[in-house]
């Protein structure tokens, strides 16, 4: 049975109500963010380090939204997780490339792959009906991992020791944040696992 026009335009403005739409931008931020860095220079590493501090904003700006105007939806909260990953994934790659200096590529391999780790239990534990709520150091650990990003870019547009070291400190804290609150995340998941057995 097909929808009619007034079911369509319902679920128009769900999907494209304004936190979805952040969401959506700081996706399209992202190709932007790897054109400017294609071809790296001064200037480009400034403009990106612009267009990264904007679609970081975002990540907080449209919860903070969809929490505050009740616009929150499925879609959003798919949206959001997919947006901030894809955000930092493309930029710890970037700067692999053009940071090998300062950011190693194992590092950013262990922050990925926590992603991609922690991600898969989630969506596991949902299926089997588990909730696992989201660790306060993962909030920290994004902090770091913008910090890391925003120094290395501007270093190289400015080429200032501080900032260089004020990079690689958070780019360490971030990997060290993303494998303890990986840890949390199974362990949670492991002790509410054999507690749904014991019932």
């Amino acid at each position: 049975m097909g929808l009619d026009a007034s079911q369509v335009e319902e679920t128009a403005v769900k999907l494209f109500n304004i936190p979805n739409l952040l969401s959506i931008s700081r996706i399209l931020a992202v190709p932007i963010f790897i054109i400017l860095m294609f071809d790296p220079s001064p200037l480009r590493a400034l403009l990106a380090g612009i267009v990264f501090s904007i679609a970081s904003a975002t990540d907080w700006l449209d919860g903070h939204l969809a929490r505050k105007w009740g616009q929150v939806t499925k879609i959003g909260k798919l949206l959001d997780p997919i947006a901030d990953k894809i955000l930092i994934m493309s930029a710890l790659v970037i700067l692999v490339e053009i940071r090998a200096d300062v950011v190693p590529a194992w590092i950013a391999i262990i922050i990925i792959g926590r992603e991609f780790a922690v991600t898969g239990l989630r969506a596991i534990a949902s299926s089997d009906g588990i909730i696992i709520p989201a660790e306060t150091s993962g909030k920290f650990k994004v902090g770091a991992q913008i910090t890391a990003v925003l120094s290395l870019l501007l270093d190289y547009y400015m080429t200032r020791d501080w900032m260089r070291d004020l990079g690689i400190y958070a780019l360490w804290v971030a990997m060290l944040l993303s494998l303890y609150s990986a840890l949390h995340y199974f362990k949670t998941y492991w002790l509410q696992l054999n507690r749904e057995h014991d019932h």
